[in-house]
């Protein structure tokens, strides 16, 4: 397991751009839409030494798209956290990279730890498996990230190279993040 994305949460993705911009001084690349979920995204390479592959993903709700159906990931859909993103976007959760989604699934069952189910998604010519739980919640307690499997692709193989890498991130004690950035170094912690 390794960390894949670090995921901002905003009111509205507009608003995650103009936080990007602001706190770490570069514009968020383009990022698509989750029929799956509702939502829509942009990306930044973070991508560094000691995180290779990374990124971090500007997420929000979609406001033209239709109701999922189901809880959406990331909280996103819950009273609290939706307070706390309208006083401004900032870092909610994290997700791992594991090679193998069933057979993490399996042992962390084996934990008495509930990710939820592997869910098939896609997004232009990005395909995964993402390990969703009918609730949608976040593992905050366990301090344990969501679990992603990829297809062939991943998004770092085609987002261009943003100025900001990963020095750092803890899930500890909340989640922190510690990030070079055109501005110097910032420090991202856990909102909602």
């Amino acid at each position: 397991m390794e960390l894949d994305h670090l995921v901002v949460g905003a009111d509205t993705l507009e608003a995650g751009v103009a936080w990007c911009e602001r706190v770490l001084g570069v514009t968020p690349a383009p990022g698509g839409k989750h029929a799956l979920m509702g939502t829509h995204n942009r990306l930044l390479n973070i991508s560094g030494l000691n995180h290779p592959r990374s990124y971090l993903e500007i997420i929000a709700i979609d406001p033209e798209a239709p109701a999922p159906g189901r809880a959406r990931w990331f909280d996103l859909d819950q009273p609290g956290l939706q307070a706390a993103l309208k006083r401004g976007p900032g870092l909610i959760h994290w997700v791992a990279r594991v090679p193998n989604l069933e057979a993490a699934l399996a042992y962390w069952r084996g934990e008495g730890v509930d990710a939820g189910e592997p869910v098939a998604a896609s997004r232009g010519a990005l395909s995964w498996q993402i390990a969703l739980r009918e609730d949608g919640r976040r593992l905050r307690r366990e301090a344990l990230p969501t679990l992603i499997q990829w297809g062939e692709a991943h998004p770092t193989d085609t987002l261009p190279a943003s100025g900001v890498q990963l020095l750092g991130f803890d899930s500890r004690d909340g989640l922190k993040a510690r990030l070079r950035t055109p501005q110097g170094e910032v420090e991202l912690d856990l909102v909602g």
